[in-house]
């Protein structure tokens, strides 16, 4: 698969003339692929069949991807594989019947605070990657970061003095987002026990969060980290990552947050953008209303 891969990658740059920062994206897309692909065992091309990309999409449809982004993966793919059917090394394209991603439109479930509490309680913190995992869904939820804000999180953007954290958005827009005390014991936890023992000289770099490689975790690697707890916390629903930021600003809004200081800490441009958030329980709703209206 490597070879297949890179030779197609030559024929990108060399023959259709794509630039550098293109062949690196179809190069990342599908090497995203290849690793899910190897987890199930499978790493003979003739091997995968539609279930298997339709699978992989299903997945893709999870994380918090932009339209733009779900469709350069498919582009990424489908180029590979009919790249690899007209020169015959397979017998039959598995990507012919593949349909183009559409992303949910729907929010992903709100998480209980009981519910987000049994998650974040259910790493082994007496084992390094189990601390690093409790460490990272504190953040998660305490600061209500995109996936790609919390992967590139730098030791250099933790402000603990000020209990605040920097992020940078969408745009390389720089944020800066307050972190409470829980988060910040456990992360501390983490440089200190844990983190020394992942991280690999020349390849950490300053990254927070890192892999068993010691370089900084992707975002199915987050993905992986939010599903395996979520199923030994025994919740049912479908949890994201994107469901602890959907989390993160609803039961701060049904705190009485302002909707303002929600966006603020979202780094969400359009307040429009940070209202579709405030699906907040019907029974609150009706509970504000009954202790703060006269008549109520």
């Amino acid at each position: 698969m490597e070879t297949f891969l890179k030779e197609y990658l030559t024929v990108l740059k060399l023959e259709r003339n794509l630039s550098d920062n293109t062949v690196a994206s179809y190069k990342s897309d599908i090497i995203s692929l290849l690793n899910f692909l190897e987890d199930k065992g499978l790493n003979d091309p003739s091997e995968i069949k539609l279930i298997h990309l339709n699978e992989f999409f299903k997945m893709l449809n999870e994380l918090e991807l932009t339209g733009r982004t779900a469709s350069r993966y498919f582009s990424s793919i489908r180029g590979f594989f009919k790249y690899l059917y007209l020169n015959r090394y397979i017998i039959n394209d598995p990507t012919e019947k593949l349909s183009s991603p559409k992303l949910s439109k729907s929010l992903p479930a709100v998480l209980t605070i009981n519910e987000v509490d049994k998650i974040l309680s259910s790493p082994d913190i007496s084992r390094k990657l189990g601390l690093r995992d409790r460490a990272l869904l504190e953040l998660l939820y305490a600061c209500g970061t995109r996936v790609s804000e919390l992967t590139n999180l730098k030791i250099s953007d933790l402000f603990f003095k000020e209990e605040v954290i920097r992020v940078f958005g969408k745009g390389s827009k720089q944020r800066i987002i307050p972190i409470g005390s829980s988060a910040i014991k456990w992360i501390e936890e983490y440089l200190q026990k844990s983190r020394p023992l992942l991280e690999k000289r020349l390849k950490s770099e300053n990254i927070l969060f890192l892999n068993n490689r010691g370089t900084k975790l992707s975002r199915m690697g987050v993905w992986k980290i939010i599903n395996r707890y979520c199923k030994e916390a025994g919740i049912k629903k479908e949890v994201h990552p994107h469901t602890f930021r959907h989390s993160f600003a609803t039961h701060l809004l049904e705190g009485g947050a302002d909707l303002r200081a929600v966006q603020e800490m979202l780094g969400h441009a359009d307040i429009s953008t940070t209202q579709i958030y405030t699906h907040i329980d019907r029974e609150f709703i009706k509970q504000v209303h009954k202790d703060f209206h006269p008549r109520g």
